[in-house]
């Protein structure tokens, strides 16, 4: 191995050469680095460049081709602009300039898209406020529910962008169509003209929001309403258990209280920094720039940035005159609105779903929607609920129903317990308010609810089965709330000639009334609980408690059998059983007891035709629902003419039929004083004796009339109750010998009788009520009629 000056100058030239070997390698990788991570950039850019382009173009195009609409009849301001209008474009240019300036990494705003015309309009001119001549628009539910009930929603054609076009809200509504950006202006336009401090604006939302998705969302009609917490009152009870002492340190209660307050505002914090974008306060010059402002004292521009940047090389004068320019921009007038009046007829407002029906999904729920009278039954709107994500399994249906002559508001059905629940307005006959039922049929679990006002008895609501008939009652003369009847199940039965027959009957076991105090009695007087045992042939009878006392008085009264009141009518102490509260000693006689004993026995006979009446009634009641939903008929307000134009010419071919039957006939036959003033000779001039005279005959005559139809409807109400009692008695007699066929004919012909009664009761009751009105009105006609007045002004 040879050594030397030479080998070691050679050895470090080799290692200067390694090293900058190294070096380059070095310098290779990292520019392999740099141009792997430009790739994975590009690729990252082409990546989301692909799938912007995927999103723009994977929603379907809408059927509707909107560059075939006509819009020659439009008029001159949807065509061209005016000199206002076009110097509102520059300036909203010159602000658009300013904005991309200040924020170039932001998106373009979108300020004056072209409308169905082609014509570039101011956005904010496109919103035309309106307010409809319909109350169900003067606030912003309705309005929001008329708008998505109305239109029919288009996807946009990039859901990243905003439209290229912006329509007016009267072609929107003229094909009733539109994207989001025509829902917002058209909703815009109707809350600003109802009073509401509305604004447009636009953003990022969820696919299933764009796409009006709402199968993840809970239907609104089955949101319940957020219940208020009462405050439980602890009321003091000296012989309460008290309570273990707590044994919690209060000062690690303090400590984590404090502690989670803190948590809770670090987090209210940066939530609040989140929303920074979100402050909707307009006049907050940190978050918002105005442009236009009408006030004397506009906003100023934020123009440091501009005029500290360096890319803008300009002397003082011309940012001076351009301060002034923008000034003089910034407190310019917008023009009115471009769009022509917002008008929507009756009959659009009525139709409102496109083709007259509309359809949502929900979570686990259906929602349709149909116009007034488009279903022949009434039906409006049905909401079905399902037990599964897809569909398939109906749990419970609800349907809601408008202008049935049958008042029927609403009906819900369970899928599951097969349970039906009808709602009625008022109006219906007997007053029906709610009828809940799972057949049909007679005598089958069933519950009514009646409007209490509508009712002579005051019958509030009725539940009846096989075995039962439950009534409460409010607001009777007699304080009676209750009664429960108590049902013998059917059997077989035999006649005399051995023939067995399936009889249909109910027999009454029991009858038990209840009944609120009535403060004009004693307490101990005052019945609170009536009870017939009709099988067992016993009465009892409990008071109200009286004051301080813990029981009650009764009484129980065992009436004789048959044999013993045909051979003597005297009453014995064994037939009655008396508990007299706070005495040991029976302070009533024999002979009172026995008084009270034929008055119960009547009023039981009186209440067994009362319940026989209550079933009448409600088989009455079913034979006209099902009548009812047989033949359903719809009403038509007065005030709607179209529907109303056939009832019309109907009315009218009725009145040409009367003239012609009565060609002579005039308004002097109309005359209530004509038959008065031909008695007295019909004279040209009446002294003050013979005008007051007119008066009185004509108004005796009037309360004769009036008198009398009340006496014909009351003869007519009795003959009727007359008829009612022989029935009942004759079914009383036989019930044991009917057959199923003579049994239902007798229930038809009683359940008739009974709607003659109720008919007859309520026209009664009117007619008392209204005929002193009429009297009272025809005195104040004849005082003013100008051929008595001068003899009556001052009578």
């Amino acid at each position: 191995m040879v050594t030397g000056p030479g080998g070691e100058a050679l050895a470090e030239d080799r290692g200067i050469e390694m090293e900058v070997l190294e070096e380059k390698e070095e310098e290779e990788q990292k520019e392999e680095e740099l141009k792997a991570l430009e790739i994975s950039s590009e690729l990252h850019d082409t990546k989301t460049k692909l799938s912007v382009e995927q999103i723009c173009f994977s929603s379907d195009v809408p059927d509707f081709d909107w560059n075939s609409i006509d819009t020659s009849q439009l008029p001159d301001s949807y065509k061209m602009n005016s000199p206002r209008e076009k110097k509102l474009l520059r300036i909203a240019d010159h602000y658009h300039q300013q904005y991309t300036h200040l924020c170039p990494e932001r998106k373009p705003l979108f300020l004056h898209p072209v409308n169905e015309c082609g014509v570039e309009k101011f956005v904010s001119t496109t919103v035309r406020p309106t307010l409809l001549p319909y109350t169900e628009l003067y606030h912003w539910d309705g309005c929001a529910s008329f708008v998505s009930d109305y239109l029919t929603m288009e996807p946009l054609k990039c859901p990243l962008t905003p439209p290229s076009s912006l329509y007016s809200p009267t072609t929107i509504l003229k094909y009733q169509r539109g994207n989001c950006f025509d829902f917002s202006v058209l909703l815009c336009s109707m809350l600003i003209g109802a009073g509401y401090d509305a604004y447009c604006v636009n953003g990022y939302a969820t696919h299933n929001i764009c796409s009006l998705d709402e199968s993840l969302e809970e239907c609104p009609l089955l949101r319940k309403p957020q219940e208020v917490p009462k405050e439980d009152v602890k009321k003091s009870n000296k012989y309460r258990v008290k309570s273990l002492p707590d044994m919690h340190s209060k000062f690690e209660l303090q400590q984590e209280a404090k502690k989670k307050a803190e948590t809770e505002a670090t987090e209210k914090k940066e939530r609040g920094e989140r929303d920074m974008d979100l402050v909707f306060d307009l006049s907050d010059a940190v978050h918002w720039e105005i442009m236009l402002s009408e006030t004397d004292k506009p906003l100023q521009l934020l123009l440091g940035a501009e005029k500290k940047n360096e890319l803008f090389d300009r002397n003082v004068d011309d940012m001076e005159e351009e301060e002034e320019e923008e000034e003089e921009e910034i407190s310019f007038a917008m023009p009115p609105s471009w769009v022509a009046p917002i008008q929507i007829s009756p009959k659009e407002f009525e139709t409102r779903c496109s083709q007259g029906r509309k359809v949502i999904l929900y979570k686990k729920a259906k929602l349709e929607k149909w116009a007034p009278y488009f279903n022949g039954n009434g039906l409006v709107k049905r909401l079905t609920i399902y037990a599964d994500s897809n569909w398939t399994e109906a749990v419970e249906v609800k349907e809601w129903f408008k202008n049935r002559e049958d008042m029927l508001d609403m009906r819900e059905v369970n899928k599951q317990t097969q349970l039906t629940t009808e709602y009625f307005s008022p109006g219906h006959l007997f007053g029906l308010k709610v009828h809940a039922y799972k057949s049909m049929n007679p005598q089958t679990e069933r519950v009514m609810e009646f409007y209490t006002e509508t009712r002579v008895d005051g019958l509030q609501k009725l539940a009846e089965n096989a075995s039962e008939m439950k009534e409460y009652f409010m607001g009777r003369d007699d304080f009676k709330y209750f009664q429960h009847t108590e049902f013998r199940t059917k059997r077989k039965k035999v006649t005399l000639a051995g023939v067995g027959t399936d009889v249909n009957s109910r027999p009454i076991v029991q009858i038990k009334e209840c009944f609120h105090r009535n403060l004009q009695k004693p307490a101990d007087e005052d019945i609170a609980e009536r009870v017939f045992l009709i099988e067992e042939e016993m009465i009892q009878l409990t008071y109200h408690l009286k004051d301080k006392y813990i029981t009650a008085s009764k009484k129980d009264f065992f009436k004789p059998t048959e044999s013993y009141r045909k051979q003597s009518e005297i009453m014995t102490p064994e037939m009655c059983i008396t508990y007299q509260a706070g005495s040991s000693e029976q302070h009533t006689k024999l002979v009172h007891l026995y008084k009270l004993l034929q008055k119960l026995t009547e009023e039981e006979k009186q209440l067994k035709q009362q319940v026989w009446r209550s079933q009448a009634e409600v088989l009455k009641i079913l034979e006209i629902r099902e009548n009812e939903e047989a033949d359903i008929k719809l009403s038509a307000s007065i005030y709607d003419t179209e529907r109303n134009e056939k009832k019309r010419q109907e009315y009218e071919a009725m009145m040409n039929a009367k003239k012609d039957e009565f060609p002579g006939q005039n308004e002097q036959d109309l005359d209530y004083l004509a038959p008065f003033l031909i008695q007295m000779g019909s004279p040209e001039k009446m002294t003050r004796r013979q005008a007051l005279r007119l008066r009185d005959n004509c108004l005796s005559d009037f309360k004769n009339r009036l008198v009398s139809k009340a006496n014909i409807i009351q003869a007519r109400f009795e003959k009727e109750v007359e008829e009612l009692q022989k029935k009942n008695q004759l079914f009383q007699e036989n019930q044991n010998q009917l057959s199923e066929k003579e049994e239902a004919d007798l229930l038809a012909d009683y359940s008739e009788t009974m709607f003659r009664i109720h008919i007859l009761a309520l026209r009664l009751d009117r007619e008392k009520q209204t005929a002193p009105q009429k009297y009272l009105a025809l005195e104040e006609k004849l005082r003013k009629d100008p051929r008595l007045a001068e003899h009556l002004g001052h009578a």
